[in-house]
């Protein structure tokens, strides 16, 4: 709440509403994290001011248990929505109705036997969902369902990220890249034996 309130008073009062340097914020294990205050206000307006969350959830119900009727205004103020699979329920079911539905055709054919044979046919056009709640709860590992404002919902591969080029920086591929939080923040200064230094005697 801190750092959101911060970056919108520089926003507003240095650089005249919006930030010079676009700032994401990725809000990982975010049911983990306690709730923080008016996200459903900031939600709908940090955005113009240069800011942007992404909030990372296992579950849609993690954030309605949260946020309570607040949960719905959050999401409706996200743009883009990533599902990268998962079995819960309420999930699955907001995502099989924002998919919608696609047309298929029925034909059921009929015959009678008898003294006098007869044979009939009917033909529908019926509403199937697009990706039913257990075709989802089985997705491939390797796709993702991708939600963007202003564009139908679409299935893609998931990025791999050992493809990156600056995958050599992670922690993942070596171990020395791994960022000591402790010893970063520690400011204690260390002397060699061949510094120069100046002793300031202050009374």
């Amino acid at each position: 709440m801190q750092m959101f309130n911060l970056l919108c008073e520089k926003a507003d009062d240095v650089y005249g509403g919006r930030l010079p340097v676009h700032v994401r914020c990725l809000i990982d294990e975010m049911a983990n994290i306690g709730q923080i205050p008016n996200l459903e206000k900031l939600m709908a307006t940090i955005r113009s001011r240069e800011i942007s969350a992404m909030l990372v959830l296992q579950a849609k119900s993690q954030l309605k248990a949260i946020y309570k009727d607040n949960a719905d205004t959050i999401i409706a103020n996200c743009d883009s929505q990533i599902f990268l699979g998962g079995s819960e329920k309420t999930t699955l079911k907001d995502l099989t109705e924002s998919l919608g539905k696609e047309t298929i055709d029925m034909y059921n054919t009929g015959e009678s036997r008898g003294s006098q044979q007869s044979y009939n046919m009917n033909y529908q056009k019926l509403g199937h969902d697009l990706m039913s709640i257990d075709q989802l709860a089985v997705l491939d590992g390797s796709k993702c369902i991708v939600q963007v404002r202003g564009v139908r919902p679409f299935l893609s591969d998931k990025y791999d990220l050992t493809q990156h080029p600056n995958y050599k920086l992670t922690a993942d591929y070596d171990k020395t890249n791994w960022l000591d939080v402790e010893k970063f923040l520690n400011h204690r200064l260390t002397l060699h034996a061949n510094d120069r230094y100046k002793v300031v005697d202050i009374h």
